[in-house]
Parts: C-alpha cells; structure tokens; sequence
C-alpha cells in the first residue's frame, strides 16, 4: 500500500506549491500548507494523535476514559473527540480502528476526521504514532495530505458570507527526507486535482457551459504546459462527430471537443487514450427526467472532470506515460430541433445508430470519442462516464463499475482503486446480450431490450466503437461521482472521483494485448 513516488518531476524553483521546505495546496476554501518535521512546533491550536480501538479500550489513550466513552468514542476509524490539551491547545484523537487493519485508506479517513474535527482551527499538527506501523512513513504523509485537503474542500463561488474559516498549516510530526517531502508534494497535486474536478461539476450547468469548460481547460493546459485543441461546431461537424451532434440538437450552448495531450519529458513507457463523457447538464431531452431526477445533473460531467482533473496533475507527479485526453462538451436539452425518439445518427467512421431514448445519449457522445481515440493507436484506452442508473442500482452510489476487453488492463485498474480508495467491481460484458442492440433500421440501436444488464448493455454499445486489439477499460462513475452528504474524504457535490485512480494508473502503466 506504499505511495508511489514520481520520477522526474518540476524542481522546487518552478513550482508554485514549493515554498521554503512547505508545501502550499490551493485547492481547499484556504490554502493549506504542509511541512513536515521532526517535532511539533510551538503555537499550534491543535494536536491530532491517532488511537486504535484496543488503546481505547484498555483505558492508554489519552484523556479520561469516561469522557471519551461518554462520547461515544471508540477508536474506529474515522471517529474523532476533541479534549483540551498542552499549553492552552485542543487534543483531538481519531480513531485507527484495528492495529493490523491500518492501510492509506484508514489513514486518508483519519486525516479526512482531522480536518472536519478542527475546522476552527488555524495550525495543526498531527502526530501519527501508531500510524506509521503498516505503512512507510511516505505513505503515512501522502494519506494524510489527501484525507486533510479533500474533506476540508467547500465550493462557495456563490456564496454572499465572509471569507470561510479553515486550516491554514499542518505539520506532519514524524521522519522527514526527501521521500516524505515527495510524497507530499504528489499528494497535494492530487488533492488539487480533485479539487478542481469538483469545481467543474459543482457550478451550475447553466454557467459551466461547454464553452466555460474548454475555457477552464485551456487555462489549465497553459499553466501545465500541456497541449490543447478545442474544436468549435463547425470542426465538429467537419469532422463527423454524429453523435455530438446529434445530442446537442436540442440545445442554444454550442457543442465543444477537447483534446489534452500530456508528452513526458524523457522516451514515453506507454500511451493512454483517456476519454470523459461532458455532459454539462442533463436534462434527459425529450425523453425528459422527472424533476428530482434532473435536480443533480450537472454532475452528468463528472467523467470528463475526472478526465481533465487527471491530467492536470500529470507533470506534477512526473508520469513517464504519454497521455492524449478526448473529451466531448454539450448539454443534453429539448429545443424544438432536439433529436426525437427514432432519429438515426451517424457516428464518426460511418457506424449508425437508432436513438429510441434520448436519455442515453452519453453512450452517443463518447461514441465519436473512442472512434477518434482509436485512431491514434494508442496501448489503452480508458473512457469514464457517469454512464447509468443501472450500475446504481447493481453497486450502490460509492462504487464504480468496470468493464473491459483486455484482462492486464483491467488488473491495473482493480490495482489503482484499491491504492487510492476509489472502489471499483468489474461486471461483465456477455455477448449473448450483444444482439439486444441490433436495429431493423439502423448499424444499432442505443439502448437495449426491457428492463435489466442495463450497465453491461452501455458497455458492449461503447466496445463497438473501440478499435480491435486496443485493450479498454470503461468505467461508470453515475453513483460515486456524486455525494448527497459528507463521509470521510468526500464532500457533498461533486466528488472528483477517478482523478486519483486514472493517475495512479498512468503512473504505474504497463503495455498489455487485448486478449
């Protein structure tokens, strides 16, 4: 469960997160720096020291038991009391659960505790003590960064109050050296990343339109040095993207195509094709949503932000892996030209598909993607999308569904959820199901027969539009892209999720076959 560290990566004089020996993350309401140090300094408000269940329950955690079990405080993961401490400080212990148990995701939960625990507060120092038992001291550092900036992240563009309170330092007490510092500086892009993936879906579909997000996105490319190129509707339709067209007929926002290229300095190991479904706001089209069905739409984005998020962290981290990310923007509207149930589209390369649900039209956009994505042959291809309310309702809202062709891909996905907490379970893909999407007029049909599989269905419409012998992996983000509340390290809105998979991924890629 180690925390991978970066290869070649900027120095300190180039980067704005390094200042002095501290590390500054932008992405939470204030910036928060990090240092790590041998000892805690003087002057901090708060003092967060993790305990197990067992320390609890012998009576050897610190503060007087009866309070703690008056508290309902047990040490299991994610809990955490505040108790007045040293010096004029606040104690806040937070619970490790099971000694053996502990890994980066107990950790990124206790670090998530710290933050909501000390909010209030301006300095804290952590003391992991126990913490670094299973994990190197890297790791521990990484997790806690990430746990901290993420559960202390609120999106108040459109808020009238003061300026929010919040951490403001963090001192990591423990070992110090060049691999702690490394791993925090990579765990604050990441977190960064996923911040800014969360901006892009928590603003209103009516203000990030497609045009804001390319816009966003050519900023970002500029400040990473990473290519760019947004298509406009007439390149669009020059270039046969059907599909695009298609769904944003119903629409007054012009559609957009981006596409992000990331070169690394050095020979690349790999190449990734990354591919974001960018739907800014879902109103289902003239198969219309219910109201409380549409209340959360602009999240039908998530795909693609965690797309963008991605490789916004990549020269960050020093990824070895040449990486291309192709994104299709529109909204999904009923204007009185939208596409009608029935309408047949031509995808680009010529594949041609019978619309009988205009609510299925992520499948449609990310269609013309991986035809293009396919065309520049790259290792993989990754495509992310919050695709369907079917893999909800098999999975739940917190984990993803995966689905492929090209088993060694797979794997090092299933290996990058579990480093990063971003749970994915792989469903399958049966060709029996395949004749489902056969149509009397058209190549296809976008949706299948009756009422279930509908996940596996989405999955084996989109492999159509993967070229043979290109391993794929395709991942529906519909239930953890969104949180209704906040737990541990997500926050309520947007989620970011897969910003961190996707980059764990890249960094650790290797080439496979598709068979």
């Amino acid at each position: 469960m180690g925390a991978r560290l970066p290869g070649a990566r900027r120095s300190s004089e180039s980067d704005p997160r390094r200042i002095a020996g501290v590390v500054v993350c932008r992405g939470a309401p204030v910036p928060i720096t990090f240092r790590p140090a041998r000892s805690r300094p003087k002057g901090v408000d708060v003092v967060a020291r993790g305990v197990t269940r067992a320390e609890v329950a012998a009576g050897a955690a610190p503060g007087p038991s009866a309070y703690l079990a008056a508290q309902g405080f047990e040490g299991s993961v994610g809990q955490a009391v505040a108790l007045p401490g040293d010096d004029r400080t606040t104690l806040v212990l937070v619970g490790l659960g099971d000694a053996d148990a502990v890994d980066a995701a107990t950790v990124r939960a206790a670090g998530a505790a710290v933050a909501r625990a000390a909010r209030r507060a301006r300095r804290v120092a952590i003391e992991p003590g126990v913490l670094e038992g299973g994990l190197d001291a890297a790791s521990v550092a990484s997790a806690l960064v990430e746990g901290v900036v993420l559960a202390s992240y609120r999106y108040r563009a459109h808020k009238t109050d003061t300026a929010p309170e919040g951490i403001e330092s963090v001192t990591l007490v423990g070992p110090t050296g060049a691999a702690v510092s490394s791993a925090v500086e990579r765990a604050t892009a990441l977190a960064e990343a996923t911040c800014w993936a969360r901006d892009l879906v928590n603003e209103p579909g009516g203000s990030m339109t497609p045009l804001e997000v390319a816009k966003a996105v050519r900023k970002m490319a500029r400040r990473e040095k990473l290519k760019v190129s947004v298509m406009d509707e007439a390149a669009i339709r020059a270039a046969g993207l059907g599909g695009l067209l298609g769904v944003n007929r119903g629409s007054e926002q012009p559609p957009r195509f981006v596409t992000v290229s990331y070169t690394p300095a050095g020979t690349p190991t790999g190449s990734i094709a990354l591919v974001g479904k960018g739907i800014t706001f879902d109103s289902g089209g003239l198969s219309i949503k219910t109201a409380d069905g549409m209340s959360t739409m602009k999240s039908d984005m998530g795909g693609a932000a965690a797309v963008f998020g991605a490789m916004s962290a990549l020269a960050a981290v020093g990824a070895t892996t040449a990486v291309t990310a192709y994104v299709p923007l529109t909204d999904n509207m009923t204007g009185g030209d939208a596409t009608r149930p029935g309408d047949v589209l031509t995808i680009r390369g010529g594949t041609t598909v019978e619309v009988l649900n205009t609510d299925a039209e992520g499948r449609l956009i990310l269609a013309d993607a991986l035809v293009m994505a396919s065309e520049s042959q790259p290792d993989a291809i990754v495509d992310v999308a919050t695709l369907t309310g079917a893999c909800m309702v098999a999975l739940g809202n917190r984990i993803a569904g995966l689905m492929g062709r090209g088993d060694a891909l797979l794997d090092q996905v299933e290996t990058a959820a579990a480093r990063t907490g971003e749970r994915v379970w792989r469903l399958p893909l049966p060709d029996d199901m395949r004749p489902q999407l056969d149509s009397k007029i058209a190549d296809l049909k976008n949706i299948g027969a009756g009422r279930y599989g509908g996940a596996s269905i989405a999955g084996l419409f989109l492999r159509e539009f993967v070229a043979d012998g290109i391993p794929w992996a395709h991942l529906d983000i519909a239930g953890p892209a969104w949180s209704d509340d906040d737990r541990g390290e997500v926050t309520a809105g947007g989620t970011g999720f897969g910003v961190r998979l996707l980059v764990d991924l890249i960094e650790g890629f290797e080439r496979s076959t598709a068979g």
